[in-house]
C-alpha cells in the first residue's frame, strides 16, 4: 500500500455481496416511489456488478473522492445511476439521507449523474454510447502520468449500436490500454426491443477479440464468478485492454420484470409495490426464460 492510499475497505464475503446486490434493488424501488418513476429494469440487470465491483474491488477513497490514484468508473448506462447513488451513500461518501429528495427541484441527484455535483461520480453521463471513450481518455492519462490506477465502463448491450462504441474500441486495442476494462451488461434487451432484432450485438466476443481486447465472457448474477473475473484482471500497463462480457437478465429481481419490454421504465405502487419488495427480499429465484 503506496503512502496516501486508503485502508482496503473491500469487503470479499459472497453472502455479504449478495446483501448488498439486495439493497441495490431495494434502493432502486424506494428512489423510483420518491420520482414517480424509474429504471427497474436496466439497474436490477446491473445489481450484482455494482456489488462486487464498489464493495469487493474497486480501489476508491469516500474521505478523498479525487484521490489521484483511485480507479475509474464509467457508468456508459447512465439511467442506471439510481442504483450507483445508494452504494456511494452506503460506502461514505456522502450521507443516504441525501437520496430522500431524488430527482426533486434542487437535488444533485438526477436520472442521469452530475460529475460536478455527486461525489464519487467520475462522468456525466446522458445520451449513451460516449462512456467507453471517456474511460479510454482516462487510461491514456494514468500512462501518460505514470499512475497504475484502472479505468472501468459499464456498457448496455443496446448501447453498443453507437458507432463511437466501435471506435474507442479499435483505439483501445490501438494502443494497448491494458489499464481500461469495459464491462458489458449483456441483459438481452433494449428499450426498442430484444437487441438479437433490433440490431444485433453477437458475436459479441469475437468482435471485440478481433478489435485487440482480452474478453472473458461470465454469468453477471454470479457473485463467484464476478469477483474471480475481476481480480484476475491484469495491472494497468501496456497489453490488450479487457472486456468483460456479463450475461444477465434486464428485471433479474421481480418475476414479471424478468425480460419484459414494460419496466424500461415505471412505477410501482401499493400491493404491486408490497410484492416487489418481498420478492427482492426473499433473494434471487432460479430464471426460468419463458418459452418463445
Amino acid at each position: 500500500m503506496s503512502e496516501g492510499e486508503p485502508a482496503d475497505r473491500r469487503n470479499l464475503s459472497e453472502a455479504y455481496l449478495i446483501e448488498r446486490a439486495k439493497f441495490i434493488r431495494l434502493e432502486t424501488m424506494r428512489l423510483t416511489r420518491i420520482a414517480g418513476a424509474g429504471h427497474y429494469s436496466s439497474t436490477f440487470s446491473a445489481a450484482e456488478l455494482f456489488a462486487a465491483l464498489y464493495y469487493g474491488h474497486l480501489r476508491l477513497d469516500p474521505k478523498n473522492p479525487k484521490w489521484e490514484d483511485r480507479d475509474r468508473f464509467v457508468l456508459s448506462k447512465g439511467h442506471a445511476a439510481i442504483g450507483l447513488y445508494p452504494v456511494l451513500a452506503d460506502l461514505g461518501f456522502y450521507p443516504l439521507s441525501k437520496l430522500d429528495d431524488f430527482t426533486r427541484l434542487g437535488s444533485a441527484f438526477g436520472d442521469h449523474p452530475d460529475m460536478k455535483k455527486i461525489p464519487g461520480i467520475d462522468f456525466s453521463s446522458g445520451s449513451l454510447g460516449h462512456g467507453l471513450s471517456i474511460a479510454l481518455g482516462m487510461a491514456l492519462a494514468g500512462r501518460l502520468t505514470g499512475r497504475t490506477y484502472r479505468s472501468y465502463c459499464m456498457l448496455g448491450d443496446g448501447e453498443l449500436n453507437e458507432g463511437q462504441i466501435w471506435e474507442a474500441a479499435m483505439a483501445a486495442g490501438h494502443f494497448k490500454l491494458q489499464g481500461l476494462v469495459g464491462i458489458v451488461d449483456r441483459n438481452q434487451l433494449s428499450i426498442d426491443g430484444p437487441t438479437e432484432k433490433v440490431m444485433s450485438v453477437e458475436p459479441l466476443a469475437d468482435r471485440f477479440t478481433s478489435f485487440g481486447w482480452d474478453v472473458k465472457r461470465i454469468d453477471g448474477h454470479d457473485l463467484s464468478a464476478i469477483m474471480a473475473t475481476l481480480s484476475a484482471l491484469k495491472p494497468a500497463g501496456t497489453g490488450r485492454p479487457q472486456m468483460i462480457i456479463a450475461d444477465t437478465v434486464k428485471g433479474r429481481g421481480v418475476k414479471y420484470m424478468e425480460l419484459s419490454l414494460d419496466w424500461h421504465v415505471g412505477n410501482l405502487v401499493g400491493d404491486d409495490y408490497d410484492d416487489a419488495w418481498a420478492e427482492i427480499e426473499a433473494g434471487l429465484q432460479p430464471f426460468e426464460k419463458e418459452d418463445a
